[in-house]
């Protein structure tokens, strides 16, 4: 037997995955540098690319991880106003790929939501994996208080993963999910950013008094367009949005 060659064989079954630097951005509180993670989730076969973000001047703390789910269509890179934020408060920001080459597109008939639940469900098992590989790479980062933020499409797969692993989670912020209904739960806490034109369907949003008991946070933005939530909006549009964040999470703007 060629034992070199069973080496070689055995290391790329146990490497999960390699590790890129791209690029160095400065933010208010320091430098946050940005880096791929280029995973793979062996039981599934499947790739799982994911930037992070992290501020160098945070090194010594116990840093919260926060990961941020991009909506259908988009990239993990396309939140990077919201990434970087987080990054200069204190977060570990993964920012998950969750579609990539030869994945099916999303149905354009039948119910949306009973339709769109499977893509829904992968990037929760997207989440859960990312998770698990940084729980190995970074012991150090705080995994009790994860928080979530997802838009559209990816808002939907927070909604998800809060009520499938609600233990696993402490803070969810939707920018206009539409589709899955928010958990009528305490726990973890939620916070929905809505846009100005895309109203969610039917039972997604709770009721006022839902929201009073159950204390869910729920924001309208008066001039801001469901497609405007991302990188591509206005400076004032990002900036009113990091805004009701900084003030959900109790961080200074």
């Amino acid at each position: 037997m060629n034992w070199s060659v069973l080496i070689l064989v055995v290391a790329g079954l146990v490497l999960p995955c390699a590790t890129t630097h791209l690029q160095a951005q400065v933010g208010p509180d320091g430098g946050v540098s940005i880096e791929t993670l280029s995973l793979v989730d062996r039981i599934r076969n499947r790739q799982i690319p994911v930037a992070i973000y992290a501020d160098a001047s945070h090194r010594e703390r116990h840093r919260a991880l926060a990961i941020i789910s991009h909506g259908y269509g988009g990239k993990n890179s396309d939140y990077s106003f919201i990434a970087n934020f987080l990054a200069t408060h204190g977060y570990y920001v993964a920012s998950i790929q969750h579609e990539i080459p030869g994945d099916e597109p999303l149905p354009t008939t039948g119910n949306p939501y009973e339709m769109r639940k499977p893509s829904w469900e992968r990037g929760v098992q997207n989440i859960l994996f990312v998770i698990g590989e940084l729980k190995q790479r970074r012991p150090d980062l705080d995994y009790d208080h994860v928080l979530l933020v997802g838009h559209s499409h990816g808002g939907d797969t927070t909604m998800l993963f809060a009520q499938e692993h609600p233990a696993l989670v402490r803070t969810v912020i939707s920018l206009d999910n539409r589709r899955m209904p928010f958990p009528r739960t305490k726990q973890p806490q939620l916070f929905s950013i809505r846009s100005s034109d895309q109203p969610a369907d039917e039972g997604v949003i709770p009721s006022p008094e839902e929201q009073s008991r159950l204390g869910i946070q729920v924001v309208k933005l008066s001039a801001t367009r469901h497609d405007d939530m991302w990188d591509g909006g206005t400076d004032d549009q990002k900036a009113e949005i990091v805004r009701h964040i900084a003030r959900f999470l109790r961080l200074k703007n």
